[in-house]
């Protein structure tokens, strides 16, 4: 799903305009990227927490001309999904499914 279809479903959900709704997503995504800015951390109840991860220095190697490149520390934002978020993307597996992929011991 891409913005403007993100920017459709929340029209259509929240019964409100296209205009309204890409106005309100850009002001929830600004605002959270403001916040991450200043190093606060963002949590929604139920669906997940922004916050800004440090990265350590690290030396790679460059798959080009094989040389070594230090990398520096540096800080990086990050989304840890909350416990419903990931409840509804988990996929629950049939029982009837789980008990038919078990094979049975061959008796000698």
């Amino acid at each position: 799903m891409n913005k403007s279809e993100l920017v459709k479903a929340l029209a259509e959900k929240a019964e409100i305009t296209q205009k309204d709704a890409a106005k309100a997503l850009d002001a929830v995504v600004d605002t959270i990227q403001a916040a991450l800015a200043k190093g606060d951390k963002v949590q929604i109840i139920g669906f997940g927490s922004f916050e800004v991860r440090d990265r350590k220095a690290r030396t790679v190697i460059s798959p080009a001309t094989r040389e070594e490149i230090t990398v520096p520390a540096t800080k990086v934002p990050a989304f840890k999904p909350g416990k419903s978020l990931k409840e509804a993307v988990a996929v629950k597996k049939p029982a009837k499914a789980a008990k038919a992929a078990k094979k049975p011991a061959k008796k000698k």
